[in-house]
């Protein structure tokens, strides 16, 4: 069936400058995917793209624009999976495609899944790098949730979650230098860190130098993130990480996400489901691999100063499922 396809930019600000070991940005660029099918149903996807492998808007509207024809002449998931590598072009038409396919089997996205009874799934709440005050009182803000996810550095990394678990002694903590530590500071960190609460340390090392991990000698365990893409990473970090972080961008899709923590699953690693901080409309996909996760980052619409018509309703944490209005 022919598609028409259109694509759209856009640009969502972030409540406060969201700053991460790699820097910080005031908003965040977008993607956005419509597929319209001749009976004139529409699915969209949106990504942000892997902005550490040098994706931007720009790089991944050239790559769509460059396969339009192909699209644009009917496509299903696996001929999309052929057309385009893994990243943020293919993750928003994979997802525009799973929203469209589900409108015309007349049926939902869960469904298609495989997910008969889709759970409410609750998520953690990020807090990126700051001054003491700030964090202290973001911690404060979000005291009575279950998880907070704490970014940090090579610098500033026990002091930030001292103040975290001061200010929330009940939450588990996750740690995220986003690879800017190496082992010997991981393994002089790991003890105290443990005391602290933190159950999970994502991404320590820088990718490729994940090897080093066989000289980890703390009881943290470790999540895999920009160290695996899809499930041709799964090979080098099986035997360093417990847990692999699933993102859609990094994916290019849904597909290839419910496939990684499926098979990751099959490898007894746990599954964590990431996003690069977007809006409900590329929440609600990740709610879909949540199904399979035991550890939730789909924080990204609470770090915005708006979110979409009809976006996912978050009360400290727990996430309701995406209405059929914005997704699926």
């Amino acid at each position: 069936m022919r598609l028409r396809l259109q694509v759209d930019s856009e640009s969502w600000d972030y409540k406060v400058p969201f700053r991460v070991s790699r820097g910080a940005e005031s908003a965040l660029d977008v993607l956005v995917v419509t597929l319209i099918d001749a009976g004139g149903l529409t699915g969209r996807g949106e990504a942000a793209g892997v902005d550490y492998d040098g994706e931007t808007i720009p790089t991944l509207c050239g790559q769509i624009e460059a396969v339009r024809p192909a699209i644009e002449g009917g496509i299903d998931f696996a001929g999309l999976a052929a057309l385009l590598p893994p990243g943020g072009a293919r993750n928003a038409l994979d997802c525009a495609l799973w929203d469209l396919t589900a409108k015309q089997r007349r049926t939902r996205v869960w469904a298609l899944a495989g997910f008969a009874s889709p759970r409410r799934l609750t998520t953690s709440m990020t807090l990126g790098i700051d001054t003491d005050a700030a964090v202290a009182a973001g911690a404060r803000r979000y005291a009575d949730w279950p998880l907070i996810k704490v970014k940090v550095d090579g610098r500033r990394h026990l002091d930030a979650v001292r103040l975290v678990h001061a200010a929330c002694p009940a939450a588990g903590i996750i740690v995220d230098p986003n690879q800017a530590w190496d082992c010997d500071l991981l393994n002089r960190l790991a003890p105290e860190l443990q005391s602290l609460g933190v159950v999970l340390i994502e991404q320590p090392l820088p990718r490729g130098q994940d090897p080093a991990l066989r000289g980890y000698t703390g009881a943290v365990p470790l999540a895999a993130d920009e160290s695996v893409a899809d499930r041709a990473g799964l090979a080098v970090v099986k035997d360093l990480y417990q847990t692999v972080n699933v993102k859609l961008d990094k994916t290019g899709g849904l597909t290839e996400a419910l496939a990684l923590a499926r098979d990751a699953r099959a490898l007894g690693l746990q599954v964590m489901v990431g996003c690069m901080a977007g809006t409900s409309l590329a929440m609600a996909p990740g709610m879909v691999v949540g199904q399979l996760a035991e550890f939730v980052d789909l924080d990204g619409p609470l770090l915005h100063a708006k979110d979409r018509a009809h976006g996912i309703e978050y009360d400290r944490g727990l996430m309701q499922l995406p209405s059929t209005e914005l997704w699926g």
